[in-house]
């Protein structure tokens, strides 16, 4: 036989009328603490001092009625999730429906049958104790996700150092005269470091964006010749893809992180590349106004395009995971990741418009001033 000793909710039922109170007390008191209050004020003070589990509550009072006891209660952080049974003798539905907008969970109309309140506040406390056992694993898990967030982040740093060294020694090798089977293993490796390198940089700033924890370095922008350095810098791996960018002539400087705007860009650019055709590709870089003093720029390409269900999700940095499951590739690394970041860190907004067969247009738009 077990020595343990069940625990009994606690109820406050607020009414004025001390017949109500003594019937609800004859329903509910064997099975629970049941705690009495027979005004609004007294109510939360009631609540204020001893949260309770549940609270049944008359509708019609003196002074504060059971609307305004529930709404404050409801505005109130530390009792917002405490559930309220409105006792009423109204039958309108008007006022049923303002009992559940300002909060209450159910209603029972007087005069009541026990087993109608019991049932209905043993539902709502057992919903109550499900719902912050939730709210448990949540937190529990949230504090995990930090933890392994944490962790990689410790060893995707401490990485760079040793990287690092190696490309820096790779560079030096590389300025040796060497075979030249030595030359090409040394300039695939030094591509592969630089790779790795840059992966790291990218999962660390992603890391700082999420966090808020990078200070954009404010300057007058030119993307217009943001977005021709880059197409330079691409044009040894461009193939045959035709790659052109079209500006408006007014566009001007906008206010931002210059060296964040040049990594989106080559994030966009370098992604439109690797989804199309070395021969027939063609990616068309648009700058032009948007409403409202901002900037809008747009990528678009003549590739696969990208299912439906994958639209909403390329940004997520998880969603390269999923993809790769299911043996499907939409973007690369964590490179969009970063450019939606880096987009609202400036207050921005990044979009995509895709259809299957037809290619991809991948967008963001940004103020012209912060």
């Amino acid at each position: 036989m077990s020595n343990r000793t069940e625990i009994k909710s606690t109820l406050l039922v607020v009414d004025d009328e001390v017949g109500n109170v003594d019937t609800v007390i004859e329903a509910l008191g064997e099975r629970y603490n049941v705690r009495v209050a027979t005004d609004g004020e007294s109510a939360l003070e009631s609540v204020k001092k001893a949260p309770p589990d549940l609270i049944i509550l008359d509708v019609m009072m003196p002074g504060l009625d059971g609307f305004e006891v529930c709404r404050r209660l409801k505005a109130d952080p530390t009792t917002q999730e405490i559930p309220v049974i409105f006792l009423t003798a109204l039958h309108e539905t008007m006022d049923k429906t303002k009992g559940f907008s300002v909060g209450g969970v159910d209603y029972v109309t007087k005069p009541f049958h026990f087993a109608d309140i019991h049932a209905r506040v043993e539902a709502h406390l057992e919903l109550h104790r499900k719902k912050g056992e939730l709210q448990h694993s949540y937190d529990k898990l949230r504090e995990l996700e930090t933890l392994r967030d944490s962790l990689v982040h410790m060893i995707v740093h401490d990485m760079r150092s040793p990287l690092s060294l190696i490309l820096g020694n790779l560079e030096l090798v590389e300025m040796e005269t060497v075979p030249q089977e030595a030359a090409d293993c040394i300039n695939r490796a030094l591509s592969s470091t630089k790779t790795l390198l840059q992966m790291i940089s990218t999962l660390l700033d992603i890391s700082k964006l999420e966090a808020h924890e990078i200070t954009l370095d404010l300057s007058a922008v030119d993307i217009k010749e943001l977005a021709s350095e880059t197409i330079r810098t691409v044009e040894p791996v461009k193939g045959r893809r035709k790659l052109t960018l079209t500006a408006a002539k007014t566009i001007g400087a906008i206010q931002g992180d210059a060296d964040l705007i040049r990594r989106l860009l080559q994030n966009l650019i370098g992604n439109a590349l690797k989804f199309t055709n070395k021969e027939t590709g063609t990616i068309a870089v648009r700058i032009e106004s948007a409403e409202e003093e901002k900037v809008r720029v747009s990528v678009a390409d003549n590739g696969p395009g990208i299912p439906l269900e994958y639209r909403d999700k390329v940004f997520d940095k998880f969603c390269q995971v999923a993809a790769r499951k299911q043996g499907q590739v939409h973007s690369t690394g964590l490179g969009l990741t970063f450019c939606k970041l880096a987009v609202e860190a400036h207050g921005g907004r990044i979009g995509l418009e895709s259809k299957l067969g037809k290619g991809s247009t991948f967008w963001f738009e940004l103020p012209r001033r912060l």
